[in-house]
């Protein structure tokens, strides 16, 4: 499945260690607080109790969305909707 992962974590510490969970996960950065990848179901119940465990539950916000390619491919992107030097080949490939 394609997954998008947004957070605002305001500890640097915690932070860091998502984002480096994201990416172990096989998830591309597009913006600073937004992955976006292809992810198996077991992969992404993972990354979740991953992220559970390291964010403050009463001050984060984590946002875990999966969606089809179909629905992917109808996403409007607006404006300068990824940082271009962030995005990889591979999530650009995903809009095609």
């Amino acid at each position: 499945m394609i997954c998008w992962v947004m957070y605002d974590i305001k500890n640097d510490k915690a932070r860091t260690k998502i984002s480096k969970a994201c990416e172990k996960a096989g998830l591309s950065r597009v913006q600073y607080s937004v992955f976006l990848g292809t992810i198996e179901a077991n992969e992404k119940d993972a990354l979740q109790l991953q992220i559970e465990e390291l964010m403050n539950t009463d001050h984060d916000s984590v946002y875990i969305f999966p969606m089809s390619k179909d629905e992917l491919k109808s996403t409007a992107l607006l404006g300068q909707a990824f940082d271009k030097k962030m995005i990889t080949d591979e999530v650009k490939a995903m809009f095609i």
